[in-house]
């Protein structure tokens, strides 16, 4: 009972930091706007000045649901992850499909100029960038399902989709290798990620895929339990291991796949934010750290993206500058955390 009553404190005092974040990430920028002002713009009311309200609207507000949806999936995906492979170190991208995202992006932009013109017209504007990232992303997918069906070893399929990364990796060098230097910058920016950009279209879009991928991975709540035991204790449990893991795996890729191909690849938020949901709620219960990873994964991202508004300023930091600036010390910190442990 003590328990309950601890989690339903901390899921409350989340709920409302992530309100307030959401308001405090809007506010936020190179035009200050105070947040009596957003709150008014975002209810139907009016602005002090009507810039602030068109400035809210249409470009805040975007990034702000951008980063929400964004840090829900590549945080739920990260725990997925984790809890399949056993393996605390184990993100998001472990299956290669960001690696599979990135190399999609590199044959269009890379590679644009052996491509007719028409073709490099259309792939190199924001939806042909998008449609090469989620085809990467897709075949990587398929090929892993495809493994997946085959290899009775889940941690035969972790090797497998780090051979996908290394080799994607390769490709892109590669391409790199002939590339100008006009072609290598723009790669290079979409590599560092951007949350901002994205047409009301494609969030509805994103929103969608998130959605299914979430709930996807709620089905698996309860088989994921069971699988913190290992297979053999899971099988005995009367679950189908096999199509638990496919389930697991498409849910993982499309919120993986998507978040890459709309944002570019973001790290540390998948590899992190379970870790710290685990510390707050201090339970292996997936009912409870699902919900906790989802809001946490939304704070976290709301939170770093808030920090690349240099204030007074044009200039936006790279997202996955400050995902990593505050993700990297995290993960030593529990890796030292984790070795005092088992002293």
């Amino acid at each position: 009972m003590h328990n309950k009553k601890r989690n339903i404190v901390i899921f409350t005092f989340l709920g409302i930091a992530l309100l307030f974040l959401f308001l405090v990430n809007i506010s936020a920028g190179s035009v200050k706007i105070p947040l009596k002002d957003v709150f008014l713009s975002l209810t139907g009311g009016e602005a002090s000045k009507s810039t602030w309200q068109y400035i809210v609207l249409n470009y805040r507000l975007p990034k702000a649901i951008t980063a929400l949806l964004v840090g829900m999936g590549l945080s739920v995906s990260g725990l997925l992850m984790q809890t399949l492979f056993r393996n605390p170190l184990a993100g998001p991208d472990v299956l290669g499909l960001s690696s599979g995202a990135s190399l999609g992006v590199a044959f269009v932009i890379l590679g644009a100029g052996l491509m007719p013109p028409f073709l490099a017209h259309f792939f190199l504007s924001p939806y042909g960038i998008v449609l090469a990232s989620t085809a990467g992303s897709f075949l990587v997918l398929l090929a892993v399902l495809v493994v997946s069906q085959r290899m009775r070893d889940t941690m035969a399929i972790l090797i497998i989709g780090l051979m996908f990364s290394s080799f994607a990796g390769a490709i892109v060098n590669v391409l790199t290798f002939f590339s100008s230097a006009e072609e290598l910058q723009k790669y290079t920016f979409w590599t560092l990620g951007s949350l901002g950009n994205l047409p009301w279209q494609q969030i509805i879009l994103l929103f969608v895929i998130c959605i299914i991928g979430l709930l996807l991975a709620a089905v698996c709540i309860k088989p994921l339990d069971a699988l913190l035991l290992g297979e053999r204790y899971a099988k005995s449990m009367g679950i189908n291991f096999s199509r638990t893991r496919i389930i697991i795996i498409l849910a993982a890729s499309l919120l993986t796949g998507t978040a890459t191909a709309f944002t570019g690849p973001i790290a540390f938020i998948g590899l992190v934010v379970p870790h710290i949901a685990k510390l707050f709620f201090k339970t292996s219960s997936h009912v409870i750290l699902y919900g906790g990873t989802l809001l946490l994964g939304a704070i976290i991202l709301l939170v770093c993206d808030t920090f690349t508004q240099i204030p007074g300023s044009q200039f936006v930091l790279p997202i996955n500058a400050i995902t990593s600036i505050i993700g990297a010390p995290i993960v030593i910190w529990l890796l030292m955390r984790k070795q005092k442990a088992n002293l």
